[in-house]
């Protein structure tokens, strides 16, 4: 550990912290869309709740506008929050391959270890974040679509 702690190069370290920090930064922004998606459609749910009774009344294309833009806005979240994976793996390919010269390769080492430690009784592998929190969009869209179809028939 000692020969590779003194091969570092400090202009190699700034730059590993830097992109440790960007990391950081991209999956900051990720929670505050989440946190903008989410409330859009908690806002745009309750709005259509209270607006059930007179769109039930009305056209079956107001029905089918409100459930395409509820659908677009899913679609939307849905791509941002892969656009934001597909970027932190790009930066954590940078950061792992950044590791290998340095003493300790921290992220490496993590993600080995959450791949080898299954949950048991659960599943066989770690579910990644970026899975998980997709989910949730792909639900509203179903949500709306559910709520068209139940409207046309």
């Amino acid at each position: 550990m000692t020969d590779k702690a003194s091969e570092i190069d400090p202009r190699e370290l700034e730059l590993y912290k830097l992109a440790v920090e960007m990391a950081d930064r991209v999956s900051a922004r990720r929670s505050a869309a989440n946190t903008f998606y989410l409330t859009v459609q908690t806002a745009f749910v309750t709005v259509l709740g209270i607006a059930t009774p007179k769109l039930n009344e009305s056209n079956w294309w107001n029905s089918l506008v409100v459930s395409i833009v509820g659908m677009a806005i899913s679609i939307s979240w849905w791509l941002q929050l892969r656009s934001y994976r597909d970027l932190n793996k790009a930066k954590f390919t940078v950061i792992n391959k950044m590791e290998d010269r340095l003493p300790v390769s921290i992220f490496s080492d993590e993600w080995e270890g959450l791949k080898k430690d299954p949950v048991p009784g659960w599943r066989g592998r770690y579910a990644e974040l970026g899975t998980i929190e997709r989910i949730i969009p792909a639900l509203f869209a179903v949500l709306y679509l559910l709520l068209l179809v139940a409207r046309l028939t």
